[in-house]
């Protein structure tokens, strides 16, 4: 049986045009219930299909100009949950992952300028315990970002 099915793939598609809409405005739009709408989304929410719904922010518009992704290589792999905890300390990392290959863990990070992102990669991530080393790629913008399609 499948996870989602239609009813459930056409509610999230409304949520994506726009993750405010009325669970009323679904309901008309797909011609369902309110309580259809609104008994699927938690469904969907107790599942973990559906995370959250919140806004989606443009890091350049409040002035973070720089991003960069990051190679993290570790002393020791055993202590990434630690060292993940100290990178959650830093703000302007917003992403982390594991990964296989060359790193043990790849970070997506903003900066306001270049000096910015120098602090970060100098003053705080270099010295946490545990990273061996960093390998960073400058971002030069985003050429499209989005979910899987439905």
């Amino acid at each position: 049986m499948d996870i989602l099915d239609e009813f459930d793939i056409n509610i999230i598609k409304e949520l994506e045009k726009d993750g405010r809409m009325a669970y009323s405005a679904i309901a008309a739009t797909l011609k369902i219930s309110n309580t259809m709408v609104h008994q699927r989304i938690n469904r969907m929410m107790e599942q973990g299909i559906i995370t959250g719904i919140k806004p989606i922010i443009n890091e350049k518009k409040i002035g973070y100009d720089w991003g960069a992704f990051t190679g993290i290589t570790l002393n020791k792999d055993e202590d990434s949950s630690r060292i993940i905890d100290e990178l959650k300390k830093i703000p302007e990392v917003t992403e982390c992952y594991y990964i296989t290959g060359s790193y043990t863990l790849y970070i997506k990070m903003i900066a306001r300028d270049h000096e910015h992102m120098r602090k970060l990669l100098y003053e705080k991530i270099d010295t946490i315990q545990g990273i061996a080393k960093t390998d960073s790629m400058i971002e030069l913008g985003c050429a499209f970002k989005r979910n899987i399609s439905l």
